[in-house]
């Protein structure tokens, strides 16, 4: 390990502990921070998981005085982000279980039922109207495979969380998020492909 990866480690572990410190004190201006830093990211994932946007906000409230009341149980090990998803993911399963009596890790999603992606305020510009287009074929696309390879793509891709994280947000195994990401790839190529033609 080179000294620069050595010292960004500790200092991502010295920020969760800080952040681990602030929570078990309810600290209202580090969870004001919180929110500001990671609203856009949680509400993203809660779209995807949840199915629609009106369902993600009202859970995207929930985690956050989830947060509030349960914050000393984080305790700093991992990113504050991993523990944030894992929240909004139990609270996501609580609520389907209670709609529908499945889990989370068999619902299929309803193709005529996409949630909407959460608005992005800024104007685009010309140069990016390519780029737009293909990020909502792969949307698109993705909404249109089970919801547990879609999770795991989206958290591995999108989020950018290594396999570990991921195993630790979703409470399965590194070996089913490794064939959870294999397949949920392969689908989402020949959905891709599909789309294409």
């Amino acid at each position: 390990m080179n000294a620069a990866a050595y010292f960004l480690m500790i200092e991502m572990e010295s920020e969760a502990r800080a952040i681990a410190r602030g929570l078990r004190r309810r600290d209202p201006q580090l969870l004001g921070r919180l929110i500001e830093q990671y609203q856009h990211r949680l509400l993203r994932y809660l779209v995807y998981l949840a199915g629609t946007r009106e369902l993600a906000e009202d859970l995207f409230q929930e985690t956050w005085i989830r947060v509030l009341e349960r914050g000393h149980q984080y305790d700093g090990r991992h990113e504050f982000i991993t523990w944030l998803y894992a929240v909004a993911r139990n609270l996501t399963i609580d609520y389907l279980r209670k709609q529908r009596p499945v889990s989370l890790d068999g619902l299929m999603e309803d193709e005529g039922n996409a949630p909407a992606e959460p608005a992005d305020t800024r104007p685009l510009a010309w140069e990016v109207v390519a780029q737009h287009e293909q990020a909502e074929r792969i949307s698109t696309a993705l909404l249109g495979i089970p919801v547990d390879y879609r999770e795991t793509v989206l958290l591995r891709f999108q989020e950018g969380l290594a396999l570990e994280e991921i195993a630790t947000v979703t409470g399965a195994p590194v070996g089913t998020v490794k064939s959870r990401l294999y397949r949920g790839l392969n689908l989402l190529m020949s959905r891709l492909k599909g789309a294409q033609a």
